[in-house]
């Protein structure tokens, strides 16, 4: 089984990724593939990248740091559930993505977006080009969820549409394919 983390990116008061976390992470358990961990980064809370040495070289002085060096190492693979703000994805997860570099690297990254009308596609095409930077794959299959508010039950459920449902399947599908054939490259360093 691979060690996937559902990294959930935004951290404001009222949020909604929770919600669809909740939803991507019981797919990616009943898929069967996956050792499912949800990192929620308002729980974790990462201060403002502080280290004084550049990620590349390890040399993390910090505890916050080391624990999330070890969190992101163990991964395999990850899923990037984020909302839109101002046409990009929010500043935590770029935080969250600058305090490591070998650790995210020869892995793959499923996306998750919503918002309104575009569906936070334009949070999801940002970062999918940063993530190219920290040698990661960020698949081209991906969930988008227009005006995702709506499919949002009493319950605080999110409840998918038929399209999204298979959108997610095909998504997990593909993230197996890439982890088995970057794990490969990972340990052929």
């Amino acid at each position: 089984m691979y060690q996937l983390k559902i990294i959930i990116a935004t951290i404001r008061e009222g949020r909604k990724g929770p919600i669809v976390a909740n939803w991507i992470t019981e797919l990616a358990k009943q898929h069967g593939s996956f050792e499912v961990e949800v990192l929620d980064l308002a729980t974790i809370n990462l201060p403002m990248m502080s280290e004084p040495h550049h990620p590349s070289m390890r040399k993390y002085e910090h505890a916050h740091t080391k624990q999330w060096s070890e969190t992101i190492d163990a991964a395999d693979a990850f899923i990037f559930v984020t909302g839109e703000y101002d046409y990009n994805y929010p500043a935590p997860l770029r935080n969250a993505l600058e305090y490591l570099f070998h650790e995210w690297g020869y892995k793959a990254a499923g996306t998750v977006s919503y918002g309104g009308v575009s569906a936070g596609t334009r949070a999801a095409n940002s970062l999918k080009n940063d993530l190219a930077t920290f040698k990661m794959v960020s698949l081209t299959e991906a969930v988008h969820l227009p005006f995702f508010a709506q499919f949002i039950n009493d319950e605080d459920v999110f409840v998918p549409t038929e399209s999204a449902e298979k959108q997610a399947k095909v998504m997990l599908n593909e993230l197996v394919r890439w982890t088995k054939g970057l794990k490969i490259i990972k340990e052929n360093k």
